[in-house]
């Protein structure tokens, strides 16, 4: 009995408020890693540690040795691989805007501009005006928006046409949408250096991967020649996309950034209720 007692003494406000910020903390950083395109590196690096452990536990000197040798290097491996989250997280710590992508936006913004998304993608597909619009999720696109130029305007199907037409200045690069605005436009992105078998997909499909390959963006390609829509992401390029296609992809990419994912921080099993699901999308067709 009294050691139940001690055990409630110790949840004061204090303590909860400790383990609440310890759990975010933790969570946060996992849910991070897995949305970034290091996730399967972080992956081998949990590999190169429990070989470290075991060598350790199994008492093979050798192995050991030679581990603890590189562990300085393997410290400066994760400073350079992550130095672009790692300036990130530090500006946003410093503007204050840490949790903003949880909770940035409602779900009727997504809705509008998943609406304005798909009439523009419409537009440039039967007209055959080639185009690239990059989506930036956590992996911060900076670098590449610096080489563009800055529009910082709202998400408009005209804005998006207009920016790709033929005769604009823009038009060969890409536009990078960043929270809820597009950012910048004729940005140029890194090409891939995956050998690409079809000899039809030209600059645009290659940079489009090669962003893809070194982030989590998702990327709208439209083929300038044929009017075909694609979609980057991860590394794997999915050409012929539908509208229903695009529209489920995309309603999927905002719906985790609404304020329903705040509340998954707290490991609750938030179900979006399936008319809502269906209302939003007869508003968005």
């Amino acid at each position: 009995m009294l050691g139940n007692w001690s055990i409630i003494k110790y949840f004061t406000p204090k303590n909860i408020l400790d383990l609440v910020l310890v759990y975010l903390l933790i969570f946060g950083t996992l849910v991070w890693i897995k949305n970034t395109y290091v996730y399967k590196l972080v992956r081998g690096l949990l590999i190169v540690f429990l070989v470290y452990f075991l060598s350790a536990i199994l008492q093979l000197t050798t192995l050991n040795w030679l581990m603890e040798k590189l562990s300085t290097v393997f410290i400066l491996l994760l400073i350079i691989i992550f130095q672009p989250e790692l300036r990130r997280f530090l500006e946003r710590l410093g503007t204050g805007k840490l949790f903003t992508p949880l909770i940035r936006q409602g779900e009727g913004s997504g809705v509008v501009i998943i609406r304005q998304l798909l009439k523009a993608i419409d537009h440039l597909s039967k007209e055959k005006i080639g185009a690239l619009i990059v989506i930036e999720s956590s992996t911060n696109l900076s670098e590449y928006l610096e080489s563009g130029v800055p529009v910082n305007g709202s998400i408009t199907s005209d804005l998006l046409v207009a920016l790709f037409w033929q005769n604009n200045p823009t038009h060969d690069g890409a536009v990078i949408i960043r929270e809820n605005k597009i950012a910048a436009a004729g940005c140029l992105l890194p090409l891939t250096e995956t050998k690409i078998s079809d000899r039809r997909l030209g600059t645009r499909h290659r940079a489009a991967l090669g962003l893809s390959e070194q982030s989590d963006s998702l990327i709208l390609i439209v083929s300038e020649e044929s009017g075909v829509i694609s979609i980057a992401e991860n590394g794997q390029l999915t050409r012929y996309i539908t509208r229903e296609a695009l529209e489920t992809r995309l309603f999927s990419l905002y719906k985790d950034r609404s304020p329903m994912a705040f509340k998954d921080w707290f490991g609750l099993n938030v179900i979006k209720n399936k008319e809502v699901d269906k209302k939003d999308a007869e508003t968005s067709s």
